[in-house]
């Protein structure tokens, strides 16, 4: 272990010595920088408040979330209770640790709504959550205070990146069919899995020390093993990102959606949206296998292809054929 490494277990115990009392709340803020958390609030927003930010919100996610899985094949560094038993894990995790996906992640999606926004209560929430956030998985012994770091800095470049090419790519796409959106962001989600794979293929012989896999089995009681190889994770992200664009662009043909209503519109739109989330994502998950081999992971592709597609534009297709939503005199996206 690296003496950065060290010195960041032993303040990781340091704060865990705060007490057990804390692991609730800590809990509660961890689970605001999740990606199943985002995954409520984007459809909201999008179904409901407004469908601009909230596309924007979903294609920020996946494409953070695939990019992180790619940081984290390239670190290759293990979770803080994997390599120090005096720390506990109040949560548990099988990927690797740098950077933190949850610190990334919430630095991308708070700050997009905070830029979104432009209003000061708005930055201040965003800024206390994101910190509080990264300050929870240390508190849960699943991450170093430098994979909580990398993962701001990464995040918060990622931002920055991601509004800076919005205008142009939009612009640029507004002059291509929709054959030619499709087959753009098929393309798109399949290069994040090429780097993905690309990053997997440069640790060469790499194995997972023993030491890692015993620690971890020790600090929980969770059966699973660690499996930081695993690619469900961002071939997940990829075919929800490759799903939101293409339900959208779908849906655009059709002439949009407004999301205005009456608060029974709205709360109605929400419930049925939802259903269909559950349905494609358990019903699904169910009875597709769930593997690692190239045809389960294809399958895995397609189900939350679904997913997206579902959320963008099969949910607002059934509120404009029930009546919860019309269409725009102008298209709002």
């Amino acid at each position: 272990m690296t003496p950065i490494l060290e010195w960041g277990n032993n303040l990781i115990v340091l704060i865990q010595s705060m007490g057990e009392w804390l692991t609730i709340p800590m809990a509660i803020l961890s689970f605001l920088g999740t990606e199943q958390f985002f995954l409520i609030v984007a459809p909201v927003i999008y179904w409901c408040i407004d469908a601009t930010l909230g596309l924007r919100l979903g294609i920020f996610l996946m494409t953070a979330t695939g990019l992180n899985a790619i940081f984290k094949v390239l670190c290759h560094a293990p979770r803080p209770y994997w390599v120090d038993t005096r720390v506990k894990a109040y949560s548990s995790e099988t990927t690797f640790g740098a950077p933190s996906g949850h610190s990334m992640i919430s630095t991308v999606i708070w700050g997009t709504l905070a830029v979104s926004l432009r209003n000061k209560i708005m930055w201040a929430i965003s800024i206390i959550l994101i910190f509080l956030i990264g300050f929870s998985r240390l508190y849960l012994g699943v991450h170093f205070p430098s994979d909580v770091l990398l993962g701001w800095l990464l995040g918060a470049l990622l931002l920055w990146i991601f509004i800076k090419v919005e205008k142009p790519i939009i612009a640029w796409l507004k002059g291509k069919s929709p054959l030619q959106k499709i087959s753009l962001a098929f393309a798109f989600s399949l290069s994040i899995l090429c780097v993905y794979w690309l990053a997997h293929l440069s640790l060469g012989g790499w194995q997972i020390p023993e030491i890692w896999i015993q620690n971890a089995a020790l600090a929980t009681d969770v059966v699973e093993p660690i499996n930081p190889l695993d690619p469900s994770g961002v071939v997940t992200a990829c075919g929800a990102l490759f799903g939101f664009a293409l339900g959208y662009i779908l849906l655009e043909l059709q002439g949009g959606f407004e999301t205005e209503g009456s608060l029974w519109n709205k709360i109605t739109r929400f419930f049925i949206g939802l259903l269909g989330i559950l349905l494609f994502w358990e019903c699904l998950g169910f009875l597709l296998p769930d593997g690692t081999d190239p045809f389960s992971l294809s399958l895995r592709y397609l189900r939350y292809t679904l997913v997206g597609a579902w959320i963008s534009g099969g949910a607002p297709w059934i509120f404009l054929r029930c009546g919860l939503s019309k269409k725009p005199t102008h298209n709002p996206i």
